[in-house]
């Protein structure tokens, strides 16, 4: 991975991390200021999406140790997967988190419940996601394998040299 890439991806993994924490303080902001100054109580909708954005952060956080591990080239190593695994259950909790504001959304969409449909589907995406990021762990893990069979059999041909 080259340094632009990488840093092209930190700056946007800053960005949306910045974005997420700034949200969530105004957030938290408007809940602690009195309700009679016009602020409003915590409702469902706003606690699904604090916990959504903390799904998000903690997926980035682990896509920044990833990056830095792809730029050590430790990224084969099992150490990944820790982090590997994280993202994929801060994926599916976003995942679960989205079908929490469908749920939330859907008494107000009688009327059209076609938006209830496509906010599922979203949804089903999302979970998609974690489902390909699970594939792609598979991959790593069979890299890992090979890596280690590699190593062995150069400790191996280093012996009989």
């Amino acid at each position: 991975m080259g340094k632009l890439a990488v840093g092209a991806l930190r700056a946007v993994l800053v960005v949306v991390l910045a974005g997420t924490v700034l949200v969530q303080a105004l957030m938290v902001w408007a809940l602690a200021t009195d309700p009679e100054d016009g602020s409003l109580p915590l409702t469902p909708l706003r606690l699904i999406t604090i916990l959504g954005m903390v799904s998000v952060q903690v997926a980035l956080v682990c896509i920044w140790r990833l990056v830095t591990m792809v730029r050590r080239g430790t990224v084969f190593s099992p150490a990944a997967f820790r982090y590997v695994d994280v993202v994929i259950g801060a994926i599916v909790a976003a995942a679960l988190v989205w079908f929490a504001v469908t749920i939330v959304n859907a008494p107000g969409q009688r009327d059209d419940p076609g938006v209830t449909v496509i906010m599922a589907g979203i949804g089903v995406a999302v979970l998609g996601v974690a489902l390909i990021v699970l594939l792609l762990r598979m991959l790593l893990a069979q890299a890992v394998a090979r890596d280690v069979e590699a190593s062995r059999m150069r400790a191996e041909l280093d012996d009989v040299i």
